[in-house]
């Protein structure tokens, strides 16, 4: 029982961590409860999805992550470009005069 709860508490705080950072509650809560200490670690130490470079899609023009190989709108196959866009974090950013 004791178990439980501790896995429980580990999931939870894991789950926090992993939409904290942009991705999946429910998927860091599921790996933070199965393996409780190395899932919060693996929590703790994954980036932060808004701070990922992206890229334009040359056909369909939609902004994605960086490391999308197919563009999920028009499914065109994408290379590394030469330019990336900036992350989301430096739009959401307010000018400052």
């Amino acid at each position: 029982m004791a178990y439980v709860i501790i896995a429980i508490c580990f999931g939870i705080s894991g789950g926090i961590v992993g939409r904290i950072k942009g991705s999946s509650f429910m998927l860091w809560f599921l790996i933070s409860a199965a393996v409780p200490v190395f899932g919060l670690i693996a929590a703790l130490a994954y980036r932060f999805d808004n701070q990922e470079l992206r890229r334009q899609c040359p056909s369909c023009g939609r902004v994605t992550k960086i490391y999308d190989a197919v563009c999920t709108r028009c499914g065109a196959e994408l290379d590394f470009p030469d330019v990336a866009v900036a992350p989301e974090t430096f739009e959401r950013t307010p000018a400052r005069s």
